[in-house]
């Protein structure tokens, strides 16, 4: 039996005509009509308890025990209760059903046929709830049957109509004709497709809507800070924030950032191993650092190049460059520094062919033990002390249980599963979730959680010392949050405004203040710094080098 849900009556639906909307009633699971079967029921009812009545009485005058029953009074009891459990359950539903469907506001349920399929308009250029016109624009229709045929690449749409909202529809209604298939539950309207064009998401075709939620307030460092998550798995929120509220009330947590640096590895094969290797001296030595750096941090003024790490795979180069990024990620601002020194190392090494600018050594959305070891992005450590009674009030439980189950779980069971970076519980989830919620790449998840939880009994096995580890947060300082407020990713002229005073912010500001500020604040120092600062002034020797970048070469580096 199909059941849907129907739409809010207007008025009552015709009885008895054919493909017209019926009422659910509770006897229509009954071969027989309500009324029959209301009929024989209630009869079965009274006589089986006249029956048994009788037969009642008589055993009492004549003192007869009445648990001794015979077959007629067995049959009797049976109809008796089934009959009474009809009647209790049927007039039951019936008369809720009567409450619940007084009012004209509520919905009810209906049994029939599928409705009809909509007509193949595109209703995707209105509102969700908007009038499906009968017919498409010609204009429309024009440009969705040339983009169908392959006459009009579905890419150039916004460029050409100037509309970016009218593009998107028009695509949307383009892919719908090819592959017959509706866009059910993805929405158009309420975005501002002009903001991303040529910024991200090419070839639009709506938006996925994806709740939000607010942790907190998280006590770290000596500020409260309410943590964004966006995600679709329940009770995620609710256990960060149980974790925000138990450090909150032992006093909070601290951190420190040991080190900031992102990393790019492009690879270069030689004619020979050896020719391989005079490159990797030349990077490596201390001597060359200086000229390196110029010409590396020519591409940015934020971009400061800290160091270069070689390795060799037979006559194959992989050169993994570290720098600072300032508050941003910075993968695009190493790939330019980067792309400068591979230029001018092209005059001393003309035999250098560069396979790719890079070359996995980096390594950039993929787990690696380099990141896990040397580090990526941010290198952050934090702990806090929970005490002994918020870890039984909050957490439910107590602090020798806790130990031993890290113990047992986060490690000795991470590391018998083989585990690169996956000592802890579930750092995935809380790292995708902020990622998506700020506008961070929710790719780079994967060398971002890397992390190890310890867990440590402390001050006579009464409190609970907790620490988190991860050597390669990949993520730039983000003002779409600034203090709960959306910036970057609100659509409208709001967003822009918004847009333009986090980046003016963000100018007044030096380059790293927010990225770094955990260990300056609290006057700590970072425990890796980089290996020689870069020369303020400019070499004589360099101050000649051009910045070439060859047309033919583009194609071969493939950037992830």
């Amino acid at each position: 039996m199909d059941v849907r849900q129907r739409q809010r009556r207007v008025a009552p639906p015709a009885v008895g005509h054919a493909g017209a909307p019926r009422v659910l009633q509770a006897g229509d699971a009954l071969p027989l009509p309500i009324r029959h079967t209301n009929l024989i029921f209630s009869a079965l009812f009274a006589a089986s308890l006249a029956y048994l009545m009788r037969r009642w009485r008589e055993k009492i005058r004549s003192s007869t025990p009445l648990h001794v029953v015979d077959l007629t009074e067995i049959l009797s009891i049976f109809g008796l209760v089934a009959s009474l459990i009809y009647l209790l359950s049927f007039f039951g539903i019936a008369f809720v059903q009567s409450i619940v469907s007084s009012s004209d506001e509520d919905e009810d349920f209906l049994v029939g046929p599928p409705a009809a399929p909509a007509p193949s308009q595109c209703g995707l250029l209105g509102g969700a709830d908007a009038v499906v016109p009968e017919k498409m624009p010609e204009e429309d229709e024009e440009i969705v049957a040339s983009v169908v045929a392959g006459k009009v690449p579905s890419y150039v749409l916004e460029t050409r109509l100037g509309d970016c909202r009218r593009a998107a529809g028009l695509r949307r209604e383009a892919v719908r004709r090819i592959t017959g298939r509706q866009f059910e539950g993805l929405p158009l309207d309420g975005f501002d497709y002009a903001s991303i064009l040529g910024q991200c998401c090419e070839l639009p075709v709506g938006y996925v809507q994806l709740p939000v939620g607010i942790a907190g307030p998280l006590l770290l460092d000596g500020q409260r800070f309410y943590v964004p998550m966006a995600t679709t798995e329940g009770c995620l929120v609710a256990s960060t924030n149980r974790g925000c509220k138990a450090i909150a009330e032992s006093g909070g947590a601290t951190s420190v950032v040991l080190r900031d640096a992102m990393t790019r590895a492009p690879v270069a094969r030689f004619p020979t191993a050896r020719r391989a290797a005079e490159l990797k001296a030349f990077l490596e030595d201390p001597a060359n650092f200086d000229t390196l750096s110029v010409v590396f941090n020519r591409s940015s003024r934020f971009g400061r190049l800290q160091g270069v790490q070689c390795a060799m795979a037979g006559r194959n180069l992989y050169m993994r460059f570290s720098c600072s990024t300032g508050d941003a990620m910075g993968m695009n601002m190493i790939s330019k520094g980067v792309q400068n020194v591979l230029d001018y190392l092209q005059d001393d090494f003309p035999d250098m062919d560069v396979i790719s600018i890079s070359g996995n050594f980096c390594s950039d959305k993929k787990p690696a033990a380099v990141n896990w070891i040397e580090g990526r992005g941010k290198s952050v450590v934090c702990e806090a002390v929970i005490k002994e009674e918020i870890v039984k009030k909050v957490l439910k439980t107590n602090v020798q249980s806790l130990v031993e189950l890290n113990v047992i779980k986060n490690l000795a069971g991470s590391a018998v599963a083989g585990a690169l970076g996956g000592f802890n519980a579930h750092a995935s989830n809380i790292v995708t979730a902020i990622f998506i919620a700020t506008g961070q790449d929710p790719a780079q998840n994967v060398e971002s959680s890397q992390c190890i939880t310890m867990l440590e009994a402390v001050n006579d096995g009464k409190d609970l010392h907790i620490s988190v580890t991860m050597p390669s947060i990949e993520g730039g300082h983000s003002w779409w949050w600034d203090s709960v407020g959306v910036t970057v990713c609100m659509p409208g002229p709001a967003g822009r405004e918004r847009r333009q005073q986090g980046i003016a912010r963000i100018k007044r500001e030096a380059p790293g203040h927010r990225g770094g500020r955990r260990g300056s604040r609290r006057g700590a120092v970072p425990l890796v710094r980089p290996r020689r600062r870069p020369a303020r002034q400019e070499p004589h020797e360099v101050q000649q080098i051009q910045q070439r970048h060859v047309q033919g070469r583009i194609s071969k580096f493939l950037i992830d």
